[in-house]
């Protein structure tokens, strides 16, 4: 079990100017994914954070300014998916995988 928040249970969606957020929703065929794992990892592959996403597919991390890899375990595979985070503000990512 991972320590990040319960992603049903996240505050209102607030960004200050010193932080960014990467947040979004997982969907398989156009429907919600929950229970999938998303993992936040730097520039360089190495692993900063894990949530698994809530009953409406949702998630939510808080970084630092740059590159970031998605990484989106789910039953039957894994996706990557490539985001940039600006301090200030929240950088929104669609992940549909597969069927």
């Amino acid at each position: 079990m991972c320590g990040s928040p319960d992603q049903d249970t996240l505050p209102a969606l607030s960004v200050s100017a010193n932080e960014a957020v990467i947040h979004g929703f997982v969907t398989r065929d156009g429907s919600p994914l929950p229970g999938a794992y998303v993992r936040l990892l730097g520039s360089t592959g190495d692993f900063t954070a894990e949530v698994q996403t809530s009953a409406t597919g949702y998630f939510r991390f808080y970084a630092a300014d740059g590159e970031w890899t998605l990484r989106t375990l789910y039953r039957g595979g894994s996706l990557d998916t490539a985001v940039s985070a600006t301090k200030g503000a929240a950088v929104e990512a669609a992940v549909e995988v597969p069927a």
